[in-house]
Order: structure tokens, then C-alpha cells, then sequence
């Protein structure tokens, strides 16, 4: 075999000899892909289809070692390393081009303690993964809105989902991870091992290590009732402000989005969904006002098991069609916000595109201090998206220009402030973006990340730059 062309950790291009990679192979159980291997193009593609970057190397790993092996030869051989787990990323941050990809998609092994509500879960599940498994024993966690999201990106940023206010977020049910750091260590990271470093991987996303597992706190959760009351767009600026103010006081047991969108036959909407995960007949008194405002259009909530509800959006978002996306966090939805949100949604660039108001930050998840984790917005807010997408490539452009021109209208409404897994890309965003998303921890997580990754291995991410490296 020929020696191996790959990028380097400064993005030139270099031969490691064949011995050294059958070195490295020889001590991996997984699979090692190079370009013209067959399942190579599978292994590279992610969920948005806008993303098409060539890896030098993938390597599928199995289990820790894998893991360890492929830090260890990263490091020694200098190169750029991306780390994927679900893939769902709207950057693409999970692919490199030219690097080695270190692949975590393998790794499924899940075991529930249903005795002690508590979950082991490897870093390559998926949410629905793990909410089927755990819900055969009618518990669950916070874990997003989408099933093809991976458990390891979402918790490692924060994680909100319906669940948030009576639960708080993804991370902060995480008891301990297991964790292989830039110096090839396997560590556990828990209140008793390792407290900073676990204090950090809660929010401070891919910087300080690979995760290939995680313990979560699990809950009681069995039929939820929940779904999406629709209105005519033309409605609404009377839609909003309500939607405003039944999220703003609705008890622990609800999460909500918002949504301007456009329904299967074509007519644009503005959309409220709820998830109460409660006594259902409780439920039915808590929702009814969502139900009875105005003259809704259709009404699809309904009881429903938790993986039904947490698949919902899986059709409106498949795998593979070319998304774009930017997003920040808005506190207040005022009337000028909502005349914005809407001239916005009048020029959608597709069918498929929307404007969304996830209920990211209420009840239990406020109720957390801003340093003890490192996930620091716990207030009040939405995370605003503005995400547009397209079946036909000759869209791209199209979308991309009416993401970036909505974004832009919204932008005097936002936050200084935005969640980690909100920043798609801090070079064309700006590296203020970073420092927003870490708030008042980005100190400490300068000192962290300078203690376990100092020479930054970890950097395709919301990177946090160690001291005395160069940006």
C-alpha cells in the first residue's frame, strides 16, 4: 500500500509513511478508510447534504482503545483531527478536509439501569437510539427535538428538548463520561474524578476530549400529549405575542416551539407546538388555551408515547437535504421582533425553510447557577433560527443569501449571548461568537482546555484556543 497523503494540524498537506499507518491499523479493531475505499463516501456523508468534505483518513472505532489509538497516532504525527458522533451538525463540523476523521458512529452499546434510572451510552447513539431503549422501561432525558441528532454533540453543548423545564438540560443529567484526552489518557469525569474536567465537558462542547460514553440521570416519562395547533401566517402577528405569553408562564411540565413555515400544500403558517409531559388529563387543562386561541386551521395535539413526540420534526428535517442555518438567542419577543419574524417568513427561499422558536431556557434549567457548568445561559430566552433548505444543489445559493439576510433583519433583537450548539461557523460569524457562547466561563475554560488539549488537537469546534497558541 502507498503512504498516506494527509493534512497536518497547520492545514499542510503531508506523507506519513505505510508503516507507520499499518502500525496504527494494526492496534485498531475498527474499520480504516482511505479515499478509494469502498464505504468511504457513506462514512463521510453527514446529515446536511450542503457538506462534502474529503477526510485523508476515517477511522470507524469500536470501543475506547480505538479511541485512544487514534489520538495517540494524531499526536504523534501532528495532524488536523475532526471528531464525529451523530454527524448532525449543520457545519459540518464532525468532517475534515484531508485529516483523519475520527469516526464514534459505531459505538451503540447502551445499558439502562432501570432500578436506578441511570443510562451508560457511547458516544455514536442517537437520540431515538437512546429514547427507544430507555423507554422500555418508561424513563427518559432530556435530548432534543430530532431523533437523528447525536447524544454526544447535543450534551456536550448544553442540550435543551422538551423536557428541559421539568428535567433541565441534557448536560445537566449527565452523572460522569468517560473521556480520552489530547495526551491519549482515558479518564473518568464525574463529581468525585476529575471535577473540573467534568464540570467542563458539560458546555465547553468537543474542546477538552473525545467522550465515548456517558451516564445520564433518567426519569419517569410515559405518554406525553403534545403536537402542533397551525394558523395561517396572516394571523401571525396575534399568533406570536400569545405563543410569547403561554410559554413565558407555562408550568415546568410544558416545552414549546414556535414556527413560520409552510404547510404540505404550500401555504404559509405559523405553527405552536407543545409538549406537556405530565398527568395527561392535567395536560388537557394546560394546553386547552393553545388549542382555543383563535380559529386554528388544524389541531394535531394528541396523547402520545415520548418517541412519537420526539420524532415529530423528522420528517420536516430528513438526513441529507442541504440545510443552512444560523441562530442566536432572543429573550424577548417584542412587537418589532415578531414585525421582523414575519416580513422574513413572507420570503421564504423554499418550502422547506422556516423560522424557529425553541423554548430552549425555562424551568428546572434556569434553576442551575451560570458557573456550575460550563454552559453559562441560564435565563429566560428562545433559541431563534433562521434555517432554510433545498432538495436541488442549484438552490444553495438562494438559500444561503435568505438565511444570512433574515438572520442579519433579526439581529438588533438577540442576545450578546448564544448556546454553544446555536454557532455554525465562528470565521464567518467572528470570533466575538465564541466568546459569547462560553459568557462568563470562558476563563476558566481557557485554563482547562490549556491543562488537557494544549496544543489545541481539538479544534474543529466552537474552539477555545489554549494559552500560548496562536489562533
Amino acid at each position: 500500500m502507498t503512504d498516506l497523503k494527509i493534512v497536518d494540524a497547520h492545514g499542510d498537506e503531508r506523507i506519513v509513511p505505510n508503516a507507520e499507518v499499518e502500525h496504527f491499523t494494526g492496534k485498531f479493531n475498527g474499520e480504516v478508510l482511505r479515499p478509494a475505499d469502498p464505504g468511504y463516501d457513506d462514512a463521510r456523508t453527514v446529515w446536511n447534504g450542503m457538506i462534502d468534505k474529503y477526510p485523508g483518513l476515517i477511522a470507524r472505532c469500536t470501543g475506547t482503545d480505538d479511541v485512544v489509538a487514534c489520538v495517540n497516532f494524531a499526536r504523534d504525527n501532528e495532524l488536523l483531527v475532526s471528531v464525529r458522533g451523530g454527524g448532525h451538525n449543520y457545519a459540518g463540523k464532525a468532517v475534515c478536509d484531508g485529516g483523519l476523521m475520527i469516526d464514534l458512529s459505531p459505538m451503540k452499546d447502551i445499558r439502562v439501569d432501570s432500578e436506578k434510572r441511570t443510562v451508560r451510552a457511547q458516544a455514536g447513539l442517537r437520540l431515538g437510539e437512546l429514547d427507544r431503549e430507555t423507554q422500555k422501561f418508561g424513563l427518559a432525558t432530556t435530548l432534543g427535538i430530532n431523533t437523528d441528532t447525536g447524544i454526544a454533540g447535543l450534551t456536550l453543548g448544553g442540550g435543551g428538548g422538551w423536557l428541559s423545564g421539568k428535567f433541565g438540560l441534557a448536560c445537566d443529567n449527565v452523572l460522569s463520561a468517560e473521556v480520552v484526552t489530547a495526551g491519549g489518557q482515558t479518564l473518568t469525569a464525574s463529581p468525585e474524578q476529575n471535577e473540573d474536567l467534568f464540570w467542563g465537558l458539560r458546555g465547553a462542547g468537543a474542546n477538552l476530549g473525545v467522550v465515548t460514553s456517558f451516564e445520564y440521570q433518567l426519569h419517569p416519562v410515559g405518554p406525553v400529549l403534545g403536537g402542533m395547533v397551525i394558523h395561517p401566517l396572516s394571523k401571525a402577528k396575534e399568533v406570536l405575542p400569545f405563543f410569547h405569553e403561554f410559554s413565558s408562564t407555562a408550568p415546568d411540565e410544558v416545552g414549546t416551539v414556535g414556527l413560520l413555515m409552510t404547510t404540505p400544500d404550500g401555504s404559509p403558517a405559523v405553527g405552536m407546538v407543545a409538549c406537556y409531559s405530565g398527568p395527561p388529563d392535567e395536560g388537557e387543562k394546560v394546553l386547552k388555551p393553545l388549542r382555543t386561541f383563535s380559529s386554528p386551521i388544524a389541531d394535531m395535539i394528541a396523547e402520545q408515547s415520548y418517541v412519537e413526540m420526539q420524532s415529530m420534526f423528522d420528517e420536516i428535517w430528513p438526513p441529507g437535504r442541504l440545510y443552512y442555518h444560523k441562530a442566536s438567542n432572543l429573550r424577548d419577543l417584542s412587537d418589532s421582533a415578531i414585525e421582523t419574524l414575519v416580513a422574513c417568513a413572507q420570503h421564504f427561499p423554499t418550502a422547506v425553510s422556516s423560522i424557529y422558536l425553541m423554548q430552549y431556557m425555562h424551568g428546572a434549567a434556569i434553576r442551575v447557577g451560570e458557573s456550575e457548568t460550563a454552559f453559562p445561559h441560564r435565563y429566560y430566552h428562545y433559541i431563534c433560527g433562521v434555517q432554510s433548505g433545498t432538495d436541488d444543489p442549484d438552490d444553495s445559493e438562494k438559500i444561503i443569501r435568505w438565511t444570512r439576510d433574515s438572520w442579519d433583519a433579526i439581529q438588533p433583537f438577540f442576545e450578546p449571548g448564544v448556546s454553544l450548539n446555536a454557532v455554525e461557523d465562528t470565521v464567518e460569524e467572528g470570533e466575538h461568537r465564541v466568546r459569547e457562547a462560553y459568557g462568563v466561563n470562558y476563563d476558566r475554560l481557557v485554563a482547562l482546555k490549556s491543562k488537557y488539549d494544549p496544543t489545541n488537537m481539538f479544534r474543529l469546534n466552537v474552539n477555545i484556543i489554549p494559552s500560548g497558541v496562536e489562533a
